[in-house]
């Protein structure tokens, strides 16, 4: 049997994806496989017609429901058995699109908050469907803990995006740090509303969300720079992870005795309701 893609290439995610049942982890695994597929037909290094030719082609794929086109076929099976609406994966599609392009650049947060919610918040969201949550609120902090990892991610990647001709942010570390804070607001806001995760899957989100959040330290350590350029990929080790996943115990016992508030982030998620009408895709 051929390894998932998530084992391989999503080293934090199938961590944390250890303490999730097995059939909820085939299922978060064929999620993960399709918006890889869609990833990487963005990030390929290919001329750029070719890659929007495969980008439109697997979307009329996915429109028109071509279930031989394996990919297209898992994601039906999810959106079917999760109530997982269209619309977020069009989302998704939307915010990829947006990087097929000769040059991409973000000029505002505003901006920023927008890319993440379609690349990441859309991921967060199909998760928590996947894992059963169904309260609004939750979901809501479901996107926020997608939007927070894609920072994190941007934070990580100024310069491999930079050699895309993509500039989410300054290559400043000024600009990293900033980003990194947004990041927290918005992994702060994801806390609380794990307690509506069904107990036994909740433990891998609240250790996927700290082993995240952990490369955003590890990024802050390198304090200037010069050390960041000279720090190739930045991750967190097997030993950080570990650190990270009985740190996640205490957070789990802690969850158990707090309630969770409503959304915090209504300001940021107006910012996105101004393009995108969330309401339609719980």
């Amino acid at each position: 049997m051929s390894q998932n893609l998530l084992s391989i290439y999503a080293k934090s995610f199938n961590w944390a994806g250890f303490f999730l049942p097995k059939k909820t982890y085939r299922q978060c695994s064929d999620l993960y496989d399709f918006c890889r597929t869609l990833d990487d037909i963005a990030d390929k290094n290919q001329d750029l017609q070719i890659k929007r030719k495969l980008f439109n082609d697997f979307k009329q794929d996915f429109i028109n429901k071509n279930l031989n086109n394996k990919n297209i076929n898992k994601i039906y099976e999810l959106s079917n058995n999760f109530n997982i609406s269209s619309k977020i994966i069009l989302d998704l599609f939307d915010g990829v699109e947006s990087d097929l392009k000769d040059s991409v650049k973000l000029k505002t947060n505003n901006e920023l908050i927008i890319y993440s919610y379609q690349v990441a918040g859309t991921v967060g969201l199909m998760m928590a469907k996947i894992l059963n949550v169904k309260s609004k609120d939750s979901l809501r902090s479901a996107i926020d803990l997608g939007i927070a990892m894609q920072l994190t991610n941007i934070a990580r990647d100024v310069i491999e995006d930079g050699n895309r001709n993509r500039e989410y942010i300054n290559l400043d570390f000024d600009n990293i740090r900033e980003t990194l804070k947004l990041a927290d607001i918005f992994y702060e806001s994801s806390f609380k509303s794990i307690n509506k995760i069904p107990l036994n899957c909740r433990f891998a989100i609240i250790v996927a969300r700290r082993v995240y959040r952990q490369i955003g330290n590890e990024i802050l350590k390198r304090k200037n720079i010069e050390n960041y350029k000279n720090s190739g990929k930045i991750y967190v080790s097997n030993l950080g992870k570990l650190n990270q996943t009985i740190l996640s115990i205490l957070d789990f016992i802690r969850l158990l005795f707090i309630k969770s508030d409503e959304h915090l982030r209504k300001n940021e998620h107006n910012i996105i309701n101004d393009k995108i009408n969330l309401d339609e895709r719980f």
